[in-house]
């Protein structure tokens, strides 16, 4: 299992200018291709520090490449991509990823805790060895997902929420400047799902989030701002959208109901 928490460089940069001093990534004119196939194209995004960016979109529409291509997993084949810390321009960001739950092998041999302390691998010492302070902090983190008594059990004797629930964790115990979550509820109950979003709101204080979801009314209910991915991006800056906003944005219709705490989507009939 590969640490996904990264360090993402960019080839050139200049001083920022005034509207980009609270810019942690700044998105320019990107595309991305594979296969012989333009997933995006024309892109143009600002994450902002402390923002809770939600990412929503079709099928397809090149959400979970968006963010590999931030990640650096992905490179793209036109645009730039500039990282910002206390309004200076710098070479890499601190990252911690949760990718999607059907990305991970759960016949790797390893433990709930050593999945964690793998968010610390680069600040592991020479000899290979995590220091006391370390392992204190994995526990703490532990502890912080609910995951108290199982630091010992392999990931593959693990719920898919409480392996969820472990993948967060290393995605923030080494304090990340940029947390990002493709579809983080997958596999999570309803119960640890409020207290998700809850974890998510006390993190955003020291760091912005972006969250990829295919569920519009949980994303449009926790984060605050929203971007929609199909192909282009078209960025809404709070989350005060209208239906006719998504009906353009995922090309077909879309109505949303609110249903006691937790809202539900619903999708028009459409003809494609």
């Amino acid at each position: 299992m590969s640490n996904d928490c990264g360090h993402i460089h960019q080839n050139s940069f200049s001083s920022p200018s005034k509207e980009e001093e609270n810019v942690v990534v700044a998105l320019k004119n990107i595309s991305v291709a594979y296969d012989n196939k333009t997933v995006l194209h024309d892109v143009d995004l600002n994450i902002y520090k402390n923002d809770f960016l939600g990412i929503i979109g079709p099928n397809g529409g090149g959400k979970t490449t968006l963010v590999r291509t931030i990640l650096g997993f992905l490179q793209p084949k036109a645009g730039s991509i500039r990282f910002f810390e206390e309004g200076k321009p710098v070479n890499s960001l601190t990252m911690g990823y949760l990718p999607q739950y059907s990305s991970i092998d759960k016949k790797f041999p390893i433990c709930v805790e050593e999945v964690i302390l793998s968010g610390l691998s680069s600040k592991r010492s020479l000899i290979g060895r995590f220091t006391r302070e370390q392992k204190d902090r994995a526990h703490e983190t532990i502890a912080r997902m609910g995951l108290e008594g199982l630091e010992k059990r392999p990931i593959g004797q693990l719920s898919g929420g409480q392996l969820q629930r472990a993948l967060l964790g290393r995605a923030v115990i080494s304090d990340p400047c940029l947390l990002i979550l493709d579809e983080p509820s997958t596999y999570i109950d309803k119960h640890f799902e409020a207290r998700l979003y809850g974890l998510l709101t006390e993190i955003n204080k020291d760091c912005a989030i972006v969250l990829v979801s295919h569920d519009i009314g949980t994303v449009l209910q926790n984060v605050k701002s929203i971007a929609c991915v199909n192909e282009t991006l078209d960025y809404h800056p709070d989350t005060g959208i209208t239906s006719e906003w998504l009906e353009k944005s995922f090309h077909c219709p879309i109505d949303l109901l609110g249903h006691g705490t937790m809202p539900h989507r619903v999708l028009g009939k459409h003809g494609h």
